[in-house]
């Protein structure tokens, strides 16, 4: 037993080490940027740059349209395959896991050419390119949400709170909104998350839709300034363990609870 425990204590050390070192270097390079001292000033560069707020402001936005249409398209889908179709759930699965067979690259281009003449050229005003950005994030973020609002659905009888529910009168969209939504909020929420993660950091179709996101900007900052892209890529994991910490703050409670429409 001893040497078992030791052997586990061993290889949490060895995790640890593994996945923080490289963090502490990362860390103390981006706070390099000036010779033989410690300072700031890389963040504060980084935070004073106009193209961050902006660049940053435009994939914020993305990402809320983003996670808005993803909730619209999955939940119902996810919850009447669930409840009335369950013999399709092998061929959703299927369609929200062609995004690792479509390769972004392939996704962009497409859009390039299909929508950049007519009749559908959305390509020719920002609106249009904008809306063909959001289709291609909900797209790449597809297999994620849709796993979240699965297991989440797993997790609850939603047959037993639709019968519930549809005996006391409400209509489909009463039960799908104040019913099923309510008992998802974890779930959603960490499909939220992973949707946002995906957003921010993304590349390949900013990039070819020629639009001011926040993935090219890093990408470029990599090139040409590493102190102030070492400090944003140490933020960008300070934001990402701020979205975990919210995560489970929001899901601590007990496992199981189901409520109908707020209450417990």
């Amino acid at each position: 037993m001893k040497k078992s425990n030791l052997l586990s204590w061993f290889l949490i050390l060895l995790g640890v080490l593994y996945f923080f070192v490289p963090l502490i270097g990362t860390l103390d390079f981006s706070l390099r940027a000036v010779k033989d001292q410690l300072s700031l000033v890389a963040y504060q560069e980084v935070l004073a740059s106009p193209r961050f707020a902006s660049t940053f402001s435009f994939s914020l936005t993305m990402a809320v349209w983003t996670i808005v249409v993803s909730i619209l398209l999955v939940v119902p889908t996810a919850y009447w395959v669930h409840l009335k179709l369950p013999q399709l759930r092998p061929v959703v699965e299927f369609i929200t896991l062609l995004t690792f067979v479509v390769p972004a690259i392939v996704l962009v281009f497409g859009f390039i050419r299909i929508y950049s003449r007519p009749p559908l050229s959305l390509m020719e005003t920002d609106l249009g390119t904008n809306a063909l950005l959001i289709a291609g994030y909900v797209a790449l973020s597809l297999p994620y949400m849709y796993r979240a609002v699965d297991t989440g659905l797993r997790s609850i009888d939603i047959r037993t709170l639709t019968e519930a529910a549809e005996s006391l009168g409400a209509g489909w969209a009463t039960v799908l909104f104040r019913v099923i939504l309510p008992n998802l909020r974890v779930a959603i929420l960490s499909g939220a998350f992973l949707t946002f993660a995906i957003v921010i950091g993304e590349f390949t179709l900013a990039t070819f839709l020629a639009r001011p996101a926040f993935g090219p900007y890093l990408a470029n900052l990599g090139q040409t300034r590493p102190y102030q892209s070492t400090a944003l890529t140490i933020m960008s994991l300070a934001l990402t363990w701020g979205s975990i910490g919210i995560i489970q703050f929001i899901g601590r409670g007990v496992p199981g609870q189901t409520q109908v429409g707020g209450t417990h």
